[in-house]
């Protein structure tokens, strides 16, 4: 939980324009006191057919020889490939026969103008046989950012056992939790205009240098980016090659991590102001708790975006001030709504509701726009995929079926703990009518032996499942420390039975005081929850295990 109002001393440079953090920061010495990664390991002829495995058979245009036919034949292809990828390891150099792409620009929606040129998102293919270099690279630095604690704690984006879902989980834990003190808080959404692709090569190579990434990795990783440049196929035709200057690679394993790093300074900037800050990718959430409801802007928070907005310059990003959203929760906005400070010159003003990683979330967080968005949107594809299931068989009509609709509902769905009954109602008529459609069941039929048939928990119990599954990765080191720091284990003061039961420390009323908050913030339900499960599922300590166990509890609870 981010500390709140704490102060802080910002030096000048910090705040000031972003040509003079872009060149202190190149200037700065690039030697790394922690641990360095300078050289990859020498991959095995069975690392080879690990690798092969685990990419998507996707052929790019340029391939000389479809992907799916390299997968066919291991035993031809594993010493050759074994041997191009440790030649590659080995020098620091990236092919650079395989640094080009093929882009294919496709329409957002049918219903967009098709002349619109901005209705178009460009998918970049890549050649297979970079990309299964670029595996055994991400393995080796992957493991190595891990074994460091390199990247930063909040960043959820690309990592495992991290997501959109835990990030929220935690952002409204430390919201529901001030709210529940007493206090108010602010979320600022920032909005950055293709972040990927505007990463400036000179400023990550001092970044990867930063969290020491040296010697032929650096160096492979130089080559990895330099001398890119992508074609553009439509109709059949390829266009003239294009160079790239900056940015990372659309559709390259490496990109998301080299994009993380990238932005690894800016959550520790934002939380030396004393504000809490998250991010996925390039979707960066800010967020100040305050004692109280303020009827102006803290000093502390001008200083913060005046800092943020000069560290985005300096790093060669784009910022959308006027697509920037701010939500205020607490008792009253009336006060502070014309007292927000501006960002890069555009005056900040709350919003009724905000979405944020496609959930929408209002002032009080209650969720009723988001059940409403979702319900909507769930029954329009229940009426489309109706009106297909003459022509498919069961198990085609449950992959439409899960694609459109129970994704939809299962999607953040640890964020609708002790929701009212008229909520979670709504979503329950949804999986109803999704039932219904996948067997055949008239609406006459009793809706309990039809999910029963389909081994389905309502809606309620699979909110629940959620919430545990979370709180057992978060407990195992599967999840991300964020969440783990939420929860402890109860140690009685007494040796007592229970003492030796993998039992965690529920909130008592004094450290939580209103019975919404401990029904709905995470930090408080999630141990109730957990404590109800059997002591033998508790113990269990493989997650496919649980995920097994808690969903057997949790189904007899529900029908008996």
């Amino acid at each position: 939980m981010p500390a709140r109002l704490s102060p802080h001393t910002c030096t000048e440079e910090v705040s000031a324009c972003g040509s003079t953090l872009f060149i202190l920061e190149l200037e700065a010495p690039r030697l790394s006191s922690g641990p360095v990664l300078d050289h990859f390991d020498r991959i095995s002829p069975a690392d080879v057919d690990r690798l092969l495995r685990a990419g998507k058979p996707t052929t790019c245009p340029l391939d000389p020889c479809p992907s799916w036919l390299i997968r066919a034949c291991p035993d031809k292809v594993r010493a050759p490939l074994g041997d191009i990828i440790n030649l590659s390891l080995g020098t620091g150099t990236f092919p650079g026969e395989l640094k080009e792409a093929v882009v294919r620009p496709l329409l957002k929606k049918t219903s967009l103008d098709p002349l619109d040129l901005s209705n178009y998102r460009p998918v970049s293919n890549l050649p297979f046989l970079g990309k299964v270099i670029e595996r055994a690279v991400a393995e080796q630095l992957g493991r190595f950012l891990d074994e460091t604690s390199a990247l930063d704690p909040f960043q959820s984006g690309f990592r495992a056992g991290h997501g959109t879902e835990t990030a929220l989980v935690a952002l409204t834990d430390d919201l529901r939790r001030q709210l529940d003190r007493g206090g108010s808080g602010l979320l600022i959404l920032l909005d950055l205009s293709a972040a990927f692709d505007m990463v400036d090569h000179e400023l990550l190579d001092h970044r990867l240098a930063d969290v020491g990434i040296q010697g032929t990795v650096l160096q492979w990783l130089r080559s990895f980016l330099s001398g890119r440049g992508q074609r553009v196929a439509l109709g059949g035709e390829l266009s003239s090659h294009h160079s790239l200057v900056c940015g990372v690679p659309q559709g390259a394993i490496l990109s998301p991590m080299l994009f993380n790093i990238f932005m690894r300074p800016l959550a520790q900037l934002v939380r030396s102001f004393g504000l809490g800050c998250h991010q996925y990718a390039d979707d960066t959430q800010l967020y100040l708790l305050m004692d109280g409801h303020p009827d102006s802007a803290p000093d502390t928070l001008i200083r913060c975006l005046e800092a943020v907005a000069g560290w985005l310059r300096g790093s060669r990003l784009k910022l959308n001030p006027s697509k920037t959203e701010v939500l205020w929760l607490g008792r009253d906005d009336m006060g502070l709504r014309g007292q927000l400070p501006s960002l890069a010159g555009v005056q900040l003003v709350p919003a009724p509701s905000v979405k944020s990683l496609g959930v929408i979330f209002d002032t009080s967080l209650s969720m009723e726009a988001q059940i409403a968005a979702i319900t909507k949107v769930a029954f329009f594809h229940l009426r489309q995929a109706k009106q297909l299931a003459p022509y498919l068989s069961r198990p085609d009509l449950a992959t439409v079926i899960h694609a459109t609709v129970t994704s939809r509902l299962d999607y953040c769905n640890s964020l609708y703990v002790g929701l009212p009954l008229r909520l979670t109602q709504k979503l329950q008529r949804v999986q109803n009518a999704t039932a219904r459609l996948l067997t055949g069941s008239s609406l006459r039929d009793h809706i309990h032996p039809v999910l029963y048939q389909l081994h389905w928990l309502p809606v309620e119990y699979r909110i629940r499942f959620k919430v545990l599954v979370l709180t057992f990765k978060a407990l195992h080191g599967l999840g991300p420390s964020y969440l783990w720091d939420r929860l402890s284990w109860y140690a009685p003061q007494r040796n007592l039975r229970s003492s030796n039961k993998n039992i965690l420390k529920v909130p008592g009323h004094r450290e939580v005081r209103l019975a919404s908050t401990r029904a709905r913030a995470f930090s408080a339900a999630a141990p109730t929850w957990w404590n109800a499960l059997s002591q033998e599922t508790r113990a269990l300590q493989d997650l496919t295990s649980f995920r097994r166990a808690c969903k057997t509890e949790l189904f007899h609870q529900a029908f008996g």
